[in-house]
């Protein structure tokens, strides 16, 4: 009878998981009790470092996805679209975490985190050069089948390049979503009219909301908008 508590893999840690996981390793990457300046350190750690390989997960799938658009494999694209999309959902949801962290404690936290910044996140880095590849290759994709993007919306609804675009949509408005609830954590713990830990000033994370990786798919629905049967009552009371 095989005898299953036997270690059949190398590496470092007392069994099997701890050494495909490395989880001796990934503990050890907290500060440790006695160096810790106040004990919500380890939330703070935590939640960045959890955010950091859900990114490393989403920049690995987006970058599949680029290279499956560019071979035509839209449904596939989609699949791993939806991957990422779902991580950066529990990237958001686990913000809430940081609502546990009060605005004063986090003044001592503060002082040992130099001049660390989310702007140097390598997994946020990570997904911005890969949402350039994906907006990249799905505008080479719609122009080689001569797609217009209105009458995608308009008479192709369903098809592969309409559910692809849908799927680059919701990865926009996720990330979109994430940078609004971060957003507002932040000014929950600091308040406004304060510069981070880099010197820039917190409002600067509102006016990054707007920002979008695929302005095109956005700017189709104010096409179809002023197109639409009530297109003149819109931009009549725009005026």
């Amino acid at each position: 009878m095989r005898d299953y508590s036997e270690q059949i893999l190398d590496g470092e840690g007392k069994d099997d998981y701890a050494r495909y996981m490395c989880t001796d390793a990934l503990l050890s990457l907290q500060r440790r009790p006695e160096e810790v300046v106040h004990r919500d350190e380890l939330l703070f750690q935590v939640v960045h470092q959890s955010t950091e390989l859900w990114l490393k997960l989403a920049g690995s799938e987006l970058g599949e996805a680029a290279a499956r658009i560019r071979a035509g494999e839209t449904d596939a694209a989609c699949a791993l679209l939806r991957r990422a999309s779902l991580g950066v959902e529990l990237v958001t949801g686990q913000l809430e975490m940081m609502r546990h962290l009060s605005p004063w404690d986090f003044q001592t936290i503060r002082t040992v985190l130099g001049h660390g910044s989310g702007a140097d996140s390598p997994g946020w880095r990570s997904v911005q050069r890969c949402g350039r590849l994906l907006d990249s290759a799905f505008t080479t994709l719609i122009a080689e089948r001569g797609i217009d993007l209105a009458d995608l919306y308009r008479e192709r609804q369903g098809s592969p390049e309409h559910r692809l675009a849908e799927a680059l949509v919701e990865w926009d408005e996720r990330v979109s979503l994430w940078r609004v609830r971060h957003y507002k954590v932040t000014t929950r713990i600091i308040g406004t009219q304060v510069v981070g830990t880099q010197g820039t000033p917190v409002d600067v994370l509102a006016r990054l909301i707007e920002y979008k990786f695929f302005p095109r798919l956005w700017a189709v629905r104010t096409e179809l908008t002023r197109t639409g049967p009530m297109g003149n009552y819109h931009e009549a009371e725009s005026a």
